[in-house]
């Protein structure tokens, strides 16, 4: 089944939930902001995306600036960063099987579907 991690207040993220919904397709949505990933499920993530743990953090929020940036962090510490400040997990993320996208434009979860 395809997965969306999936914040609400983001307009990109619910543009992906909408595309979703017209494809027809049965899906899961996952509000990490309420229900943060495990260690192991956000490797797993990182993993299927493959791209480095920096790669999925959202560089530009406030928590990311006052305490990380400028900062040498391993991609554990990256990872932990991420768990305990799910804000920081870069949005939408779509997973189908073995496939993850971040769905930036929604359009990049099209191979998917």
């Amino acid at each position: 089944m395809i997965q969306i991690f999936h914040n609400s207040r983001c307009g990109k993220s619910r543009d992906c939930i909408a595309f979703l919904e017209q494809s027809g397709k049965e899906f899961e949505i996952i509000k990490y902001l309420e229900n943060s990933p495990t260690f192991n499920e956000l490797t797993e993530i990182i993993r299927k995306l493959n791209i480095p743990p920096l790669a999925l953090v959202r560089q530009k929020e406030k928590i990311w600036m006052e305490k990380f940036k400028n900062t040498i962090m391993t991609d554990e510490e990256i990872i932990q960063a991420m768990i305990e400040n799910p804000i920081l997990i870069e949005r939408p993320i779509v997973i189908s099987g073995e496939n993850a996208v971040i769905a930036r434009p929604f359009e990049k979860a099209i191979p998917l579907i």
